[in-house]
């Protein structure tokens, strides 16, 4: 548990800069690209063990960055959690049939965050979290 290595997809610096703090806070080791096209090319390189992907995003969006990550062989496997303030149900819906393995709002609710990433990366704690 924890020192896992999580790539966050994330154009906007506040938000990338508060989920670094507090994944680093919880003992895990981040990277992180302001693109889908920087995290496609960071993904293969650094083989992250979870990549938090921003829907919203300059150029290609999140979920056209996660149909690159599943077609590819070297990154199918990488769990990826969308990180979103779309988060009607419709959006929400559409976000999971893409096929992301996980779902984190935007503003962040510590808690939520937290238990979110350690589901995604298998360490939840016992009794579920």
């Amino acid at each position: 548990m924890a020192n896992e290595l999580i790539l966050i997809v994330e154009d906007n610096e506040k938000n990338r800069k508060l989920a670094r703090d507090i994944l680093q806070v919880k003992g895990y080791r981040t990277i992180e690209a302001e693109t889908a096209e920087a995290g496609l090319e960071l993904a293969p390189k650094e083989n992250p063990d979870l990549v938090l992907m921003d829907i919203q995003l300059p150029g290609m969006n999140g979920i056209q960055a996660l149909k690159k990550l599943r077609e590819s062989e070297a990154t199918r496997a990488i769990p990826v959690l969308a990180f979103t303030a779309s988060v009607m149900p419709q959006d929400r819906r559409e976000i999971m049939g893409a096929g992301f393995d996980g779902f984190v709002a935007k503003p962040v609710n510590l808690k939520e965050f937290v238990a979110a990433i350690a589901k995604a990366l298998g360490n939840e704690p016992a009794g579920g979290g």
